[in-house]
């Protein structure tokens, strides 16, 4: 029988300690009150239980979620993990403990508000995932292509295969400035590492040249008088724009 503690868990952010946060739940037969990432500790007045990152242990429930659950179960986790979901890390822990109850079933669960928030959560990133995959704009910078992006979940997982097998002969990174982090790319090895920020050379003359002809072929192509605002708004929600290339003249508020 596990009880609802006041205990708040501290773990070290990863998905790999988020799964030792769980691990620590059913050992101890507790529900923590709240977890929360080291970075993001906040003043309380309930006592802190520090999660220590033990691979051992996070791999056993690693093994354990596919295995009890299905394969779909582990995915869905892993997807939920890297949303912007306000309190991910305690829905995450009370749905794994809904599917070692009720097995694959907990899939289609989606009555119970745990499994119906993280479903849409999940569905929230793929869709903004999805959305970003026709919305970055590369730059050539010193060889390289370069874009940057602001998201609000974690996408860049998610962007990965994508990227990686349309430019598979080029050298890129695609710095997230929400998150901190980067995927850099050369011929056949990727890999996302925290980049507190950037600093980057001036646009040459042809970079120059093609953003200007982008720009130009943008406002050609449109049919002034079909012009609709609240259309294009649907389409490519304004907090992308931002980072357009096409858009870059023109004085977003």
């Amino acid at each position: 029988m596990f009880n609802r503690s006041n205990l708040i868990y501290h773990y070290d952010g990863s998905f790999e300690g988020l799964l030792c946060c769980v691990f620590e739940s059913y050992d101890k037969k507790e529900i923590p009150n709240e977890i929360f990432p080291i970075y993001e500790s906040q003043l309380t007045l309930f006592p802190v239980k520090e999660i220590i990152t033990d691979s051992e242990k996070a791999n056993r429930v690693l093994v354990s979620i596919p295995k009890k659950m299905g394969a779909s179960a582990l995915e869905f986790v892993q997807l939920s993990f890297l949303t912007c979901l306000p309190k991910k890390e305690l829905y995450i822990v009370l749905f794994l403990r809904m599917g070692y109850s009720h097995g694959p079933a907990v899939m289609d669960m989606l009555s119970d508000d745990v499994v119906n928030i993280l479903y849409k959560a999940v569905k929230h990133l793929n869709n903004e995932s999805h959305l970003l995959k026709g919305f970055i704009r590369f730059s050539i910078i010193n060889n390289a292509l370069f874009a940057e992006i602001e998201p609000k979940n974690f996408v860049l997982p998610l962007l990965t295969k994508h990227f990686c097998e349309r430019y598979p002969e080029e050298h890129f990174l695609i710095y997230d400035k929400a998150h901190s982090m980067a995927l850099m790319y050369k011929p056949y090895k990727s890999s996302i590492i925290p980049i507190d920020s950037i600093e980057l050379s001036e646009l040459d003359d042809d970079e120059k040249q093609f953003q200007d002809l982008w720009k130009l072929y943008y406002d050609t192509v449109e049919i002034k008088a079909r012009h609709n605002e609240k259309c294009r708004r649907s389409h490519m929600p304004k907090r992308y724009w931002k980072y357009l290339t096409e858009f870059k003249a023109y004085s977003i508020k």
